[in-house]
Formats: structure tokens, C-alpha cells, sequence
């Protein structure tokens, strides 16, 4: 490669890349607005032997846009395990190849991690070039707690799984963060209200882009808003507030959930909801209920 090719250009300033050490280079790309790539990925990215991405036509316009012109090579969760072994004997000889998703932080919802993990095992340099993350933007625009937060990935597209998710999260204190398509977020925001009521919500759409927006409210507030289009479009990161401090229960109003659930279900679902619901010992509500069943009340 000419020291020609390792170079790049910003605006009508074009700047010689210095040579990398051998490696493997994990660099974060814009999530929309290609502004938004660091000065430091730029001269990686024109230093490297290859481009590993996900797709050369997506990446092969960031290229462009800086005049970058390292070969780009197909690296993504079809051909991974295929190709990896030969990526990782390249490495080890000494080559510096530089790894970057379509958008954002390379190993987030995609198989970068795998290569990161096996050239770490095999002592292999690893050097992560920081930069646009979906989620961290998504969480800092949301105004709610940034002091623990989960990112939980995709958002299951069945509906029975995203409520078996909703009721692993139920009862964490942190903000979650999921990535939703815009064909589901209605449905999954519908889902949310019955199965996190109350909860603030942020959706965030098309971060860093021309049309970037945020809606906040409950999750019902905003199914109902985007309801009312005629289409929602865009990459959307939804997050979801932690719960708040719940106050105990009266013995009335556990008395009452315990009588309407025993309408629809036998006595030990009926314990194991009633316990989840109100964060109480299910043998507790379980003894309660056959307490309340008894013909004497004892």
C-alpha cells in the first residue's frame, strides 16, 4: 500500500496516517451523522492492511466521505465462523487489521466479540478506538437514571418471550435500554404498559440524524402517540426507567388481588402471582389463601 492510500481527507485537508503496530483495531462509526467519527479512527482506519465490516457498501460510504481507501472486507455473523481462523493467522503475523460494525461500537449486537475474544487468547494486541454508541446517546437524551443501567440488546420479536423479558427486568433497579424496529415498537410499547405500568419511558429515533427525535412518557402515552401516524420509520433505541420505590401493601389490598385471582387460576398460581406482584414470600400468600378459603377463616 503507497503512503498515497494511507491517508484521509477532512473537508479540503488531507492528513498522511501514521503506521499502527500490529493488532487488531475495534473502532466505533457514526450511528447516523458521519461528523461524528474521531480524528484517531480516521488515521487507524487509513492505516490498516483490511477493513473488517459487516457490509462494504454501508461502510464503503464512510470510506468515501474521507477519501479512505484501506480494502474493506466482509466480516459478519453468515461468514464469522469461516473466515475467522484466517483473520486471526493474519494477526498473528503481524498484520493490523482494524474491525467496524455498519454503525456504532463494534461487538454490540454483532460477532465482533468472538474475533476480540480468540485474538485476545491467542496474545494478540487489542486496541479499542472509542467513539458513537446508540445506547449511551439514547441514555444521555432520555432524562432518566444514568447511574446503573442494562443494556438488553435486541427486543425479542415474539410477543410471549419479550413478556418472559419483561418479567426478568420487573423488579430491577436500573434503567434498561433495548434496540426495537419501528414495525414493533407499538406492539412492544403496548406489551410494556401491561407488564411495567407506570414506568417513564423514552423512545429514542434516528439518533444523530436530520429527523432525530425523542418521545417521553409512559409506555402507554407513547404507543397512543405513534399510533396516531401514519407510519414510524427509523432505528430506534427504546429506554426504560427503573422502577420507583413501592410502598408495602395493605392486607386489604393484597386481600383483594388475592380474591380476584383466585377467580381465573388455582391457589399456587394464584400465590406465585400475588407474591411477584407485591414482592412478598409466596408461602406467606399461599397460608393467607387458604386461611381466607376456609370455611371459619382460620
Amino acid at each position: 500500500m503507497s503512503e498515497q492510500q494511507k491517508s484521509y481527507i477532512i473537508g479540503a485537508a488531507r492528513f498522511e496516517a501514521e503506521s499502527i503496530a500490529p493488532g487488531l483495531y475495534v473502532v466505533a462509526t457514526p450511528i447516523g451523522n458521519l461528523g461524528d467519527i474521531t480524528i484517531r479512527a480516521l488515521a487507524t482506519l487509513a492505516a490498516a492492511e483490511v477493513i473488517l465490516c459487516e457490509d462494504t457498501r454501508t461502510s464503503g460510504k464512510l470510506m468515501e466521505r474521507f477519501a479512505i481507501r484501506t480494502k474493506l472486507s466482509p466480516y459478519h455473523e453468515h461468514n464469522a465462523q469461516k473466515v475467522r481462523p484466517a483473520i486471526i493467522e493474519r494477526l498473528k503475523q503481524g498484520a493490523a487489521i482494524a474491525l467496524i460494525s455498519d454503525a456504532g461500537m463494534p461487538q454490540v449486537s454483532d460477532p465482533g466479540y468472538r474475533l476480540v475474544k480468540e485474538a485476545a487468547e491467542q496474545g494478540i494486541p487489542v486496541t479499542a478506538c472509542p467513539g458513537p454508541s446508540a445506547v449511551l446517546t439514547g441514555l444521555a437524551l432520555s432524562g432518566l437514571p444514568t447511574d446503573r443501567f442494562t443494556f438488553a440488546g435486541f427486543m425479542p420479536q415474539k410477543q410471549g418471550e419479550r413478556k418472559k423479558l419483561f418479567a426478568e427486568f420487573e423488579r430491577l433497579r436500573s434503567t434498561l435500554i433495548f434496540f426495537e424496529s419501528p414495525h414493533r415498537i407499538i406492539e412492544t410499547l403496548q406489551d410494556m404498559e401491561t407488564a411495567l405500568p407506570g414506568r417513564a419511558i423514552a423512545v429514542t429515533r434516528e439518533l444523530t440524524k436530520l429527523h432525530e427525535e425523542v418521545l417521553r412518557g409512559t409506555a402507554g402515552e407513547i404507543a397512543t402517540a405513534l399510533s396516531s401516524r401514519l407510519s414510524v420509520k427509523g432505528e430506534i433505541t427504546l429506554i426504560v426507567g427503573p422502577p420507583g420505590e413501592e410502598e408495602a401493601a395493605s392486607d386489604d389490598i393484597v386481600n383483594d388481588a388475592i380474591a380476584a385471582a383466585l377467580e381465573s387460576m388455582p391457589a399456587s398460581k394464584a400465590a406465585s402471582d400475588i407474591a411477584r406482584r407485591f414482592n412478598l414470600n409466596r408461602s406467606d400468600i399461599y397460608q393467607r389463601i387458604l386461611s381466607l378459603k376456609s370455611p371459619d377463616g382460620a
